[in-house]
């Protein structure tokens, strides 16, 4: 007699349960550098984006080598080139959330040594809209 069901028909006997848990995560002020209590869903995903944007992915062991963004290489790069990597590696870096669905809605400003990437961010709570200037 095993434990294990031997069959499809034995499946259908087991029910699986999913509970959603929250996703709290300490709330950052940063422009005050600190920590200010505990946040989760939209303002988290916020949150998320900022610190996924501004982290240099390998640069720093205590985060995993699929956390941040890949943006420092683009200084010294033709522009057209960097607009279109930028794209590419936000997506890549934001897609690793599972709250992020997808971004649309790119618009580039390039300047004199930088380009300014705009975007939605789609989420399961909602669109948000982020910015990030990349000096190339």
């Amino acid at each position: 007699m095993g434990v294990l069901p031997t069959t499809g028909d034995d499946l259908d006997l087991i029910a699986f349960q999913f509970n959603v848990q929250p996703g709290l995560t300490h709330k950052l002020d940063i422009d005050r550098d600190r920590v200010r209590g505990m946040t989760d869903g939209r303002d988290a995903v916020l949150q998320a984006v900022y610190l996924i944007l501004n982290v240099e992915r390998y640069a720093y062991p205590i985060y995993s080598r699929n956390y941040g963004s890949e943006l420092s290489d683009l200084i010294g790069k033709p522009k057209n080139y960097a607009m279109s990597e930028i794209k590419r590696r936000i997506t890549e870096a934001l897609m690793q959330d599972d709250r992020i669905t997808s971004l649309s809605d790119w618009d580039f400003e390039p300047g004199r040594k930088s380009v300014r990437a705009s975007f939605v961010v789609h989420t399961i709570y909602g669109d948000v809209e982020a910015t990030k200037e990349v000096d190339v």
